[in-house]
Formats: C-alpha cells, sequence, structure tokens
C-alpha cells in the first residue's frame, strides 16, 4: 500500500486502540477475555492478517509498517494485540513464508479474515529459547504422521483452531537439526489443550499446554523441508522480536501518559506533586529512553526490511526495549505512589503486564547471547 493508504490504516488503528480499546480495559481484565464484539470488531478492520500476503486477504505490511501498528497496539491491554498476533506474527509468517500453495491457500485467507486462530507450538518444559531440549516426536506412519508430546505456554492455544507444531523428526540430529514443522487441526484425533494458565499479567491473554497424544496428522501436513522446521521458527521469532519491541514502546509511551497526567493533577501539600524535581526527573528519565526505543526500532525495521539485518537488530531491539518498559512502569508505579499499587489504576495493571515481554520469544539473557555471537561471527570467529 502507499504512505496515504498505511496512514489512514494506523489513524484507524490509532482510534480504535484509544477509543474503544483503551476504556474496555478494566473489563477485559476483570473478566480475563477479549469481548465478542471486540474481536468482531478486530476482525471487521482486517487486523486479523494485516501482516500476511495480499493475495491471500491479508495487507502485507512491510516491517517498518508493522512496528507503526504495533506502537498503537502496545498503547493498551497487551491481550488485545494477542488475539490476532499469532495469526499474523509466528504461526501464520510460517505458513505464509515456507508452506505449499495448497497450504497458503487452505489456511492464509481464513486467518487473515480471523475465521480461524492459528497458535504456535515450539516451547516445551525443557526447551524453551533453546531447541536442544525439544522431546515431541514426529514419526512416519503409512502415509502421514504421529506426533507425540507436550507443549507448553502457548498462546492462544484454548481458542485456536490450527496449530503449527514443531517437532523432532530425526532423533538422531541434536540441537536445531532434525526437527520439522507441522500443520495441526486443533479438533485433530490425539490433540488434546489443558486448562487455561494463571498468570500474573496479561488478563484476557490465554495461554495453555497443548498435549499429542498418537496425534494423526496426513502427509500434506508438513510445512517445506524435512528436518528445517527449526530454521523457520528463527526466521519468524526474529520477526516477532522485533514487533514485540515495539510493543514496549507503546506501553511506555502509555505509562508516560498516565504518569505525566497524574503529577500534572494529584497535589501533596497543597502543590501538583510533578512540582518536585524528583518527580520530573522520572517522568524525564522515561522520556528520554522512550524516544531511544521508538528510533531504534524504526532503524532496525529499516534495515529488517532491506535484508541488511534480519537478526541482531531485532534482538537488540528487543532486549532493549523490554528492559526499557521494565524500566518505565516502574517508574510509573513510583510516580502515582500509593495509588500506583491499587488493581483500579492502569499503571498497576501494566506493572505486571510488563514483566513477561523480558521472558518470550527469546528471554533477555538469550538475546544477549544472539547478540554477542553474531557480533563475533561476523568478525570471523569460529564456531565452537
Amino acid at each position: 500500500m502507499d504512505a496515504e493508504d498505511f496512514r489512514q490504516v494506523r489513524n484507524a488503528v490509532r482510534q480504535l486502540v484509544r477509543e474503544v480499546v483503551v476504556p474496555l480495559e478494566e473489563r477485559i481484565e476483570d473478566e480475563d477475555r477479549i469481548p465478542d464484539e471486540l474481536r468482531a470488531r478486530a476482525a471487521e478492520m482486517g487486523l486479523f492478517g494485516y501482516a500476511l500476503p495480499e493475495e491471500h486477504g491479508g495487507l502485507d505490511v512491510t516491517m517498518a509498517e508493522d512496528v507503526e501498528l504495533a506502537f498503537e497496539f502496545g498503547y493498551t491491554t497487551p491481550a488485545f494485540r494477542s488475539l490476532f498476533g499469532t495469526n499474523n506474527g509466528i504461526a501464520g509468517q510460517v505458513i505464509a513464508k515456507f508452506g505449499s500453495d495448497e497450504q497458503r491457500k487452505t489456511y492464509l485467507p481464513r486467518l487473515a479474515s480471523g475465521e480461524l486462530i492459528g497458535s504456535f507450538a515450539l516451547t516445551e518444559a525443557e526447551a524453551g529459547s533453546d531447541p536442544a531440549g525439544l522431546r515431541t516426536t514426529a514419526r512416519r506412519n503409512g502415509d502421514g504422521w504421529v506426533l507425540n508430546g507436550t507443549k507448553r505456554y502457548i498462546t492462544n492455544a484454548p481458542i485456536a483452531d490450527l496449530f503449527v507444531v514443531f517437532a523432532r523428526s530425526d532423533p538422531a540430529e541434536k540441537g536445531g537439526r532434525g526437527i520439522s514443522s507441522f500443520v495441526v487441526d486443533a479438533k485433530a484425533p490425539g490433540v488434546t489443550v489443558g486448562p487455561r494458565d494463571k498468570k500474573m499479567g496479561q488478563a484476557g491473554a490465554w495461554t495453555a499446554e497443548v498435549f499429542l497424544d498418537d496425534a494423526r496428522v496426513p502427509a500434506d501436513a508438513l510445512i517445506g523441508e524435512e528436518g528445517r522446521g527449526y530454521a523457520k521458527a528463527l526466521t519468524v521469532l526474529s520477526r516477532g522480536r522485533l514487533h514485540i519491541a515495539a510493543l514496549c514502546v507503546g506501553m511506555a509511551q502509555r505509562v508516560l501518559d498516565e504518569s505525566v497526567a497524574y503529577a500534572a493533577t494529584a497535589k501533596q501539600g497543597g502543590a501538583p506533586v510533578g512540582r518536585f524535581q524528583l518527580v520530573q526527573a522520572q517522568l524525564a528519565d522515561t522520556h528520554a529512553e522512550l524516544l531511544a526505543g521508538r528510533a531504534m526500532v524504526r532503524d532496525v525495521a529499516a534495515r529488517y526490511d532491506t535484508g541488511e539485518d534480519t537478526s541482531i537488530g531485532p534482538s537488540s531491539a528487543k532486549l532493549f526495549c523490554t528492559e526499557m518498559v521494565g524500566r518505565a512502569v516502574d517508574r510509573a508505579v513510583q510516580v502515582h505512589g500509593g495509588l500506583g499499587y491499587l488493581r483500579t489504576t492502569p499503571v498497576e495493571r501494566f506493572y505486571r503486564d510488563a514483566r513477561l515481554y523480558r521472558l518470550y520469544e527469546g528471554t533477555s539473557e538469550v538475546q544477549r547471547v544472539i547478540i554477542g555471537g553474531g557480533l563475533l561471527r561476523d568478525a570471523g570467529m569460529p564456531r565452537g
């Protein structure tokens, strides 16, 4: 789309987030679910497929455009973006980038319309950011495959219609080798979803375990080349990490806005608390880091689109912005004082919501390993 078309899309998203979703935040928190009418509104706007290919019903946004939308999504409860995030991101992108023509035609239009919810089933109890511990197996059986294993912390699992499942198809291989990816119908025999996880934050964004007990899938469920599944996971996770960095920028903007509004009006000793220089310092630190994070995300997104950097940059952006928003929400609670500790205050909710960003799609520690290792390989250091 051209710049003006995208500007209209972004403005429509901003209006939806600020005028419709923000007023629903407490309801989403209390009910631990996205209202059906909000899901319908998101589908009507095309939010379930904005990053999917245009020929399959999506908007096919660039990474530079993706992060601009994520700045807007990040301004409100993470559960809203999470509802359609896996369709556009880690689940939908595997099918879009590596699926067969038939798989793309079968699944992408229905993912883009919101008819289907896709879910990305990689993580296990002993295999999060590192694939070496992946225990789920895929063995050939006749003209299909049989999958066995347990996936953990799977976003949207309770409402998913399909899973993109990663399983070890070659038990002789180690690490990321010998892992294949499959499209698995959530209603397939042998597929069971556990109860919703009880989490610290991000109410309304559901995660659960997924159990695969002799789950049979047809031969055409294999996505791309056998044994190359983990390489696919890394490709889409890199894009997802940059998207998360942008979400953190949006959240930092929201808690700064909340803090500035509170400091300008709430009084202590007859004067606004914003008159105190140490309160101003809290606001200033968040503002400076927010500007740095936004500029960083935009720069990395531009280089991602050109292909110049699709790994180290996204990891650096995720590392910086997830750590940055953690500091921002902490300061926001401090500026609000005792009120910031009450459940009815938005900054308290964001304080809990933000903590997950430093964990999923690769912890901060894993990002440091990716960044440091990548820099050294670029410098010619041999692999160990």
